[in-house]
């Protein structure tokens, strides 16, 4: 089992930035890419951006150019930095990674953007 904890949330301004990290169980560079979701208030969960094991990064299009996905290697730690954010990314973020044992999530994050 892989154990992914979140955390970083909270409430910002608009135009705001919050950093959200992602603590694994054992080394990020297991995982082909390590991805962050979010899911918006009645919505389904949505793919957000993703961290190849190469150290490439992959964007929704709601989030390019705001958002910037990064590994701390020596902590098993990803993080996904969020600038200029806007009301409509409100919405609880999580990590998630996937191998030959399954999909592994980890409980989100709330953030919200509001004034």
């Amino acid at each position: 089992q892989v154990q992914l904890v979140e955390s970083g949330g909270g409430l910002v301004q608009p135009g705001g930035s919050l950093k959200l990290s992602c603590s694994a169980s054992e080394s990020t560079f297991t995982f082909s890419n390590m991805e962050w979701y979010r899911q918006l208030p009645g919505k389904q969960r949505e793919w957000v951006a993703s961290l190849h094991r190469d150290g490439s990064g992959r964007y929704a299009n709601s989030v390019k150019d705001r958002f910037t996905v990064s590994r701390e290697n020596t902590k098993d730690v990803v993080y996904l930095q969020m600038d200029n954010l806007q009301p409509q990314d409100t919405a609880v973020y999580y990590c998630k990674v996937a191998d030959g044992r399954g999909l592994f999530w980890g409980q989100g994050t709330q953030v919200t953007v509001s004034s």
